[in-house]
């Protein structure tokens, strides 16, 4: 089986359909799913599914390789490799994952929530156009990429889709308090709270969509809950522009 497309091995009719696209979750952990039906995998396959989707194209084998098992020979990755190919192309060859002798990647008719997200996101931060009304719906933005998983490419790529969630929750906000859905604006504004605790942004953002509904009260109690966390766990103080946001209150 060394090089070339691996041959495949059907289980049961998995793929009664070829035209249906397949359904791969990476928030909140991993899901491969056919009409709702989840599709189990081994761990090592997973992996490997997981990287091409990450990586949004296709890549060497040997470097693939050498990511997924960085601690063994080269000959042991390639394998390890081989076998988890094989395992992926048992529910269809081709379905899942695409191979030539040099590179491997991601079918393309799989529909990734990754990729729904990332593209909410770029609209909503994208303040020169208005948003579609389903991208103001916050709670896909809540979600973690692979929260249990720790190898270091997940480490990273789930840092750079936090912080994106984050400025998009952020964006829900802003434009939530835009039509005056003050309600919807707090949901969002506290989501992005709960997403990075100590991040000054989201908690100025949340206090301003309390202050837009006329809740002062709650707008001071975020206030002096963040300086007082903050101050906690860093022995710091909230920049000049936070504390001038409750500031303008008290003097007002």
């Amino acid at each position: 089986m060394a090089g070339g497309v691996l041959p495949s091995f059907s289980i049961g009719g998995a793929f009664p359909d070829p035209s249906t696209p397949v359904r791969l979750e990476l928030l909140n952990g991993f899901r491969l799913q056919l009409d709702g039906r989840d599709l189990p995998l081994a761990m090592g396959p997973q992996r490997l599914i997981a990287l091409l989707a990450l990586q949004r194209g296709p890549m060497l084998r040997e470097h693939v390789a050498g990511i997924l098992w960085p601690d063994t020979s080269t000959g042991h990755a390639a394998g390890s490799l081989r076998s988890a190919v094989w395992r992926v192309q048992q529910l269809g060859e081709g379905r899942v994952v695409w191979t030539t002798r040099s590179h491997i990647g991601l079918a393309q008719r799989i529909a990734v929530d990754i990729t729904a997200m990332a593209g909410q996101a770029q609209r909503l931060l994208d303040t020169s156009a208005p948003c579609e009304a389903e991208d103001l719906d916050y709670r896909p933005l809540t979600r973690d990429l692979l929260p249990d998983w720790y190898e270091d490419w997940v480490v990273v790529e789930r840092e750079r889709l936090r912080q994106l969630r984050l400025h998009a929750l952020e964006a829900v906000c802003h434009r939530l308090m835009s039509l005056g859905m003050f309600g919807g604006a707090v949901q969002a504004g506290l989501a992005a709270v709960a997403g990075k605790p100590l991040r000054e942004s989201s908690h100025r953002t949340l206090i301003e969509a309390y202050l837009a509904e006329g809740n002062v009260a709650e707008a001071i109690r975020q206030f002096a809950s963040y300086r007082h966390t903050l101050y906690e766990e860093l022995g710091v103080e909230p920049s000049p522009a936070m504390a001038s946001l409750i500031g303008r209150l008290k003097t007002a």
